[in-house]
This record gives structure tokens, sequence and C-alpha cells, in this order.
């Protein structure tokens, strides 16, 4: 039997971390087994659900390179379906309508809470074997069995069993017809022959009904797989306050998708003391059953290291032209500097994110306003401005402008003004990128450039002399 896994994202809000990890892990599983994957819309709640929503969804599943064989299908597509399967299952005397009104309802859980019972529909109309006329309000219940219980063996918590008196008569249709979430995943997990699903723990009180419903409709049960939620440093269920922000936030960060698969791969799943995981990687070794039972927690750190380390190894031509379109965004323009394929291999090391990069280059780009003033109080004493003029000089008698001639010419300075290389390299780094955190300082003033690292030398020197007369 061919694999079918499924991904199911509601569209009443954005894919965030948890979303993305249960994708990868299907996925994974559906490419491994050499399966299939559905995309599956679960859009029913349509007071929330939004088509920008479906768009983002759409996105992030496509940046992260999480492609799907079938779909994506729209459960608000297939209201008929639900209505043939709740009309089969009234017939077979599995459902009934209930006319009890929430008044109702709310005085029965209120009395239940009061003895200390478990707050549940009391079974009132199970039995009445009536349909509503035009006027009456009803809902569509599920007969749950009364005796016995659901046990199924899960394929990361292992065995779970839950006794049916535990479960009451759920709803399969609201008032107004619509169909409800209980009842439309068993219809499309069957509709659509999937196999195996995997999906967060929090869904695991529905499993039993929804078992039950299978078993009702005689149905072939999926192979299920209950994954731990990711928490935060806290030991809380993730929120946006420990990063569970939007897919595309961190793209927007300048994390690369490849590196944030291998980063959620690792929350709940291991292989030795591996960290680092290509795709082919992930798909050769993964396996549901290796799936750990213990919540994994979220760690920004970690993933920055994680996006590092793909970034030291990417592409250079990728990284320039993902350079360029974050510098074109800016407003940046790059037609008067160095060439960024150049560039990001000087980068690529210092700098955690693309956006972190971006930050770091856009002196060679772009003529800054100001200082950094930590690093001015440091490093620019009353003889700096003496010693970047002497700097200027050497620097504008170069005709050929590499590192070599570049090196010789610091090195004449420091030999004529009797200086170490510190006291030499930061005024002159400070001077041209308006920090003291650049690449090497050779590697530095050639990025820059000849003629705009004699103007910004100039620039520095008149800084200086103002600062001096200012503190005198």
């Amino acid at each position: 039997m061919q694999t079918i896994t499924r991904f199911p994202p509601s569209p009443t809000g954005y894919l965030h971390i948890g979303g993305a990890r249960t994708a990868l892990f299907n996925w994974l599983y559906a490419r491994k087994t050499g399966g299939e994957m559905v995309l599956r819309i679960e859009d029913t709640d349509q007071e929330r659900s939004t088509q920008e929503a479906i768009d983002v969804i759409l996105e992030s599943m496509k940046w992260l390179g999480l492609t799907w064989n079938k779909g994506p299908y729209y459960q608000t597509e297939r209201f008929d379906r639900y209505g043939e399967i709740i009309d089969q299952l009234l017939k077979q005397d599995d459902a009934y309508y209930c006319f009890c009104s929430k008044e109702r309802l709310q005085e029965v859980r209120g009395a239940q809470r009061k003895n200390g019972e478990k707050p549940r529909y009391d079974g009132r109309c199970r039995e009445l074997n009536r349909i509503p006329d035009h006027h009456e309000d009803a809902v569509v219940r599920f007969k749950n069995p009364s005796q016995g219980a659901v046990v199924f063996d899960d394929v990361v918590r292992g065995r779970v069993e839950i006794a049916n008196a535990e479960m009451d008569d759920l709803i399969l249709a609201r008032t107004n017809g619509a169909p409800t979430y209980n009842l439309t995943v068993v219809v499309d997990d069957i509709d659509m022959g999937i196999t195996h699903v995997v999906r967060g723990e929090d869904h695991i009180n529905n499993t039993p009904r929804q078992i039950n419903i299978f078993h009702a409709l005689k149905a072939n049960l999926p192979v299920f797989a209950h994954v731990p939620l990711i928490l935060g440093k806290d030991g809380q269920r993730l929120s946006k306050r420990h990063g569970a922000v939007s897919v595309l936030d961190y793209r927007a960060m300048g994390i690369l998708p490849e590196a944030l698969l291998n980063y959620l791969i690792r929350l709940g799943w291991s292989h030795g003391d591996q960290e680092i995981f290509d795709i082919d990687e992930m798909i050769e070794l993964f396996d549901i059953a290796d799936i750990n039972k213990s919540p994994a927690a979220f760690n920004l750190e970690k993933l920055l290291w994680i996006n590092q380390q793909y970034i030291v190894n990417a592409d250079q031509t990728r990284l320039a032209k993902e350079m360029a379109k974050i510098l074109n965004r800016r407003g940046i323009g790059l037609g008067d500097g160095p060439d960024l394929n150049e560039v990001v291999e000087v980068m690529r090391e210092r700098a955690q994110t693309l956006e972190e990069m971006a930050d770091k280059i856009t002196y060679l780009y772009k003529d800054f306003d100001g200082y950094d003033p930590k690093a001015v109080k440091k490093n620019i004493k009353p003889e700096s401005g003496n010693l970047l003029s002497v700097m200027h000089s050497e620097l504008a008698g170069i005709d050929e402008w590499d590192e070599a001639h570049i090196n010789q010419a610091i090195s004449n300075v420091m030999d004529t003004e009797n200086v170490k290389l510190g006291n030499l390299a930061q005024p002159l780094r400070i001077a041209i990128s308006g920090s003291s955190a650049t690449p090497s300082i050779d590697v530095t003033v050639k990025l820059v450039g000849q003629h705009r690292t004699l103007e910004r030398i100039e620039k520095a020197i008149k800084f200086i002399a103002q600062s001096l007369q200012q503190s005198c």
C-alpha cells in the first residue's frame, strides 16, 4: 500500500513553527516511503478563514520547498460530500437530531460541574428518532458507543485507550447544516486514502472520537502519530513571545529555508549527535517512529547558529542574489559598489542571517551619516587625524587598487609614523565604514574602493579636528 500523508492547515492565521514542523514530518515520511503528501485547507470556519491566510500558507510551503503531490483541497468545496455522509449516518442510526437549546445545555453542564461530574451532553435527544420540521433548529449528533473503549497504537505515544463512557455525542452538523471538524477530517481522510495521520498531540483527544466515526463508516483506520508540542524556554506552550511567528517572518529575518527545515527536524527528532542535515539526509534518516515523546524547546540562538552554518556553505552566486534583493528592497543601489560575489565571500562567516549581512555591508554601497560613538571613544586619539592624513597620501598614490598595494601603503605609514597596526587600522576602519567591526583592513579598504576611501578619510579628518576643537 502506498503511503499517503496529509498536511491540513486552517487558514485562520499564518503558518507558524509548529505547523511547519508538522508539514515537514509528513513531507519527509511520504518522500522516505515513496508515497505522497496531500495538502488540505481546512476552511470550514468561514468567519475566521481568509484568502490572505491561505495565500500566506501556500507561499510559506513553497518557500520551504515542502511541495505537495495532491491538492490543495478546500473543505468548503466538499460540503455536499459531508452532507451525504451525515445523511448516511442518520439512516444507519449512528447519528440523530438534537433539539436542545443552548440555554438547556448550559444548565445541564452547570449542574454537572456543581456535582463534580465531567460536563457532557446528557443524551436527551438520543432516542427521539425524529427529524426537525422547517421551523425547528437542530444539530446532528454522532451516536457514540456507550460501552467498551477505543484502543489504538500511536506510533509516538504508544498504546492509547479511552473508555467510550468518557466521550459524549459530539456534534456533526450545526443548526445551519455546516459540518464540524471531527466529521470533515474523517471523511477527507477516507476519501483521500490517507494512510498516516501525523499531527500535534493537541489533537489526541479528538482521535478516539474520530476513530468511532471511522468504525461507523466501516473504513480502515490510518496510522496515528501524535507529535509533542513545541515549548518556549520557560516550558510554556510556544507563543509569539517565544518566536511563534509566521514562517515568512523568518524569511524576512534572513533565515535560509533549508536552515529552518534543519532546525525544525531537530525539534523532537535526532540522529545521534548530528546537527546539520541536508534534505537528502533528512529523507533517508527520518522515521516517525523515532520522534521523541517529550516536548521540544524552541531556541532562537540555536536556529541562528544553524543558519550561519548554511550561510557559510551556501552557493556564492545564490547569496549574492539574495543580498541584491535585500539591498534593492532597502533602496540601496549597487552600481558603484564592489562585486557582491566578492563581498558575500568575505562576509559569509561574519553574519548569522542574510539581513545581518546586509546591515554589515551597507557602508560599501551607501555613505553613512555618523560614526559608532563607542568605537570613536575607544580608538580615535588626538594623533589619529595626522595618521589618517598620511594614510590618505599613501592610498592616493596607488595605481593598482588591490590588497597587496594597500598592505604596502599601510606598512609604509606604520614605518614612517612608528605606530602599530592597531593604532592605524582602527581609525582607518572607522573612517571608511563608520564602525570598528569589519573584515581585515586591507580587504575592507579594497572593497570600499579608492575614490570612496579617500573621500571618507577626508571627512573623518574633519570630524576629528572638529571634535578636538569642541573638547578644548
